[in-house]
C-alpha cells in the first residue's frame, strides 16, 4: 500500500464528505478510494470514518490522524513544488472558473495575453453560470458575481455590475425615453427566459420592491441575444451592465431608468488560502486583477 496515496484519499474523503466526491477530486475510481481507506484502517487497527448513507464523518481517531496526514502531504507537495521550480518561476497548470458571459468578454482576452507572456503556464478555463465547488474541482481561482457566502476562501473585490435597462438611440428617438416605470408598458421589451415571456420586470430600491408591467414582443434565452436585438432597435432590454458595456461605449445602446436600478452586484476574485502561494497563482492574480478592475470600472 502506498501510504501517501492512502493519506491523500482520506483527506479528500474528509473534506468532500463522500467517497464519490473524493473520487472525482482525485480522478481515481470509487473502488480504489474505498480499498485504500479499508487497507489503511486495517493497518492502523482503527476506524477512521463513521459511514452513513449520506456522508462519511471522521471518528475521533480519524480526526487526530488526519491532521498529521495533512501536515505530511503538505510538506511533500511543497517539496515537490520547490524542486520543480514552482516557487522560483511561474510555471505549472492552473484551473480558473468564471461566469460564462463575464469570462467570455472580460477574462478570456486577458488569459490569451497571459499565456503568451508566461509560456510555462498551462490553464484550464471553466466558464459556467453554475457555482463550482472549488475544493471538489481543484479550482485555483474563481471570479464570483454577487454576494459571497461565508467560507475560508480569500476574496478580493474587483468591481461591481449594474442591472440596467437599455435601448438603441434610434429606438429611443422613435419611441421616446421612459421616464418612470409605468412608461415601460408603452414600450416593446426584449425579455430573457427559456420558456415563457415574462409579463413584468421587478425593481428593488432599498427595502421596496416595485413591479413594472411590460409588453414582451421578443423573448430570447440569452442576454447576449437580447443585447444584439436591442442594438438593432427591437426594443428595451434589461441586462447586466458588462454585457452591454461595449455597445454603450460605441454609442449603440443607452441606459434608461437608471434611478430605479437595484444595488450593483459585487464581483470578487476568490481563491483558497495557500502558504506559500505558488508563483503561478500570484503572477496570474497580479496580471488579472487590475485589468478586470479597469473593465468593470463605471
Amino acid at each position: 500500500m502506498d501510504r501517501l496515496e492512502a493519506m491523500s484519499a482520506i483527506i479528500a474523503v474528509a473534506e468532500t464528505g463522500s467517497i464519490s466526491a473524493a473520487s472525482r477530486r482525485l480522478k481515481s475510481p470509487v473502488a480504489t478510494i474505498s480499498r485504500k481507506i479499508a487497507e489503511l484502517e486495517a493497518r492502523l487497527k482503527a476506524q477512521l470514518f463513521q459511514r452513513t448513507s449520506r456522508r462519511m464523518a471522521l471518528t475521533e481517531a480519524g480526526r487526530s490522524y488526519i491532521e498529521a496526514c495533512k501536515r505530511i502531504v503538505e510538506q511533500v507537495e511543497e517539496a515537490e513544488r520547490e524542486l520543480s521550480g514552482e516557487y522560483r518561476i511561474p510555471k505549472g497548470e492552473m484551473t480558473v472558473t468564471a461566469p460564462w458571459g463575464l469570462g467570455h468578454t472580460h477574462l478570456l482576452p486577458h488569459v490569451i495575453e497571459f499565456l503568451d507572456a508566461y509560456p510555462e503556464i498551462s490553464l484550464r478555463l471553466k466558464l459556467t453560470d453554475s457555482v463550482v465547488n472549488m475544493t471538489d474541482e481543484n479550482i485555483d481561482m474563481a471570479i464570483r458575481l454577487g454576494p459571497l457566502p461565508e467560507s475560508s476562501m480569500i476574496a478580493t473585490r474587483i468591481g461591481s455590475v449594474r442591472i440596467v435597462v437599455c435601448g438603441s438611440p434610434s429606438y429611443l428617438k422613435t419611441r421616446g425615453r421612459p421616464k418612470k416605470l409605468a412608461d415601460l408598458a408603452k414600450h416593446a421589451c426584449i425579455t430573457i427566459d427559456e420558456n415563457v415571456a415574462p409579463a413584468a420586470w421587478k425593481f428593488v430600491s432599498g427595502n421596496r420592491t416595485r413591479v413594472a408591467p411590460i409588453k414582451s414582443r421578443l423573448c430570447v434565452n440569452t442576454s447576449e441575444a437580447a443585447v444584439l436585438a436591442a442594438i438593432d432597435g427591437a426594443g428595451l432590454a434589461r441586462v447586466m451592465s458588462y454585457k452591454m458595456g461595449t455597445a454603450m461605449r460605441e454609442r449603440k445602446l443607452e441606459i434608461v431608468l437608471d434611478e430605479f436600478e437595484p444595488a450593483p452586484l459585487p464581483v470578487h476574485i476568490v481563491y483558497p488560502p495557500r502558504k506559500p502561494m505558488p508563483l503561478k497563482l500570484r503572477t496570474f492574480l497580479s496580471w488579472m486583477t487590475p485589468r478586470i478592475k479597469d473593465q468593470l470600472a463605471p
